[in-house]
């Protein structure tokens, strides 16, 4: 368990502990959500971001027609250079 106390401005510095497992480094920011059950969550809101872009994600590459890095890197030339696939 981590202690942490609340400035006059409403500022917290995290536990060091905490800032090591949620992968926090300066500049970050971290999203505070309510779950149904009132318990409130922390987390590292770039890697909530990256799950959501992930799961937002999921399945285009069978939908494209793609199973390889050379099927990725066809379309990465497709783009920079107009190469066809």
């Amino acid at each position: 368990m981590n202690l942490a106390k609340i400035s006059s401005n409403g500022q917290i510095t995290v536990p060091v502990e905490i800032r090591r497992l949620l992968g926090l480094k300066s500049g970050d920011k971290i999203l505070f959500f309510q779950k149904q059950d009132g318990e409130v969550v922390v987390s590292n809101a770039s890697a909530q971001a990256i799950r959501k872009a992930q799961g937002a994600f999921a399945g285009a590459a069978e939908t494209m027609g793609i199973s390889s890095e050379d099927d990725v890197q066809a379309i990465v030339d497709e783009v920079r250079y107009g190469k066809g696939r």
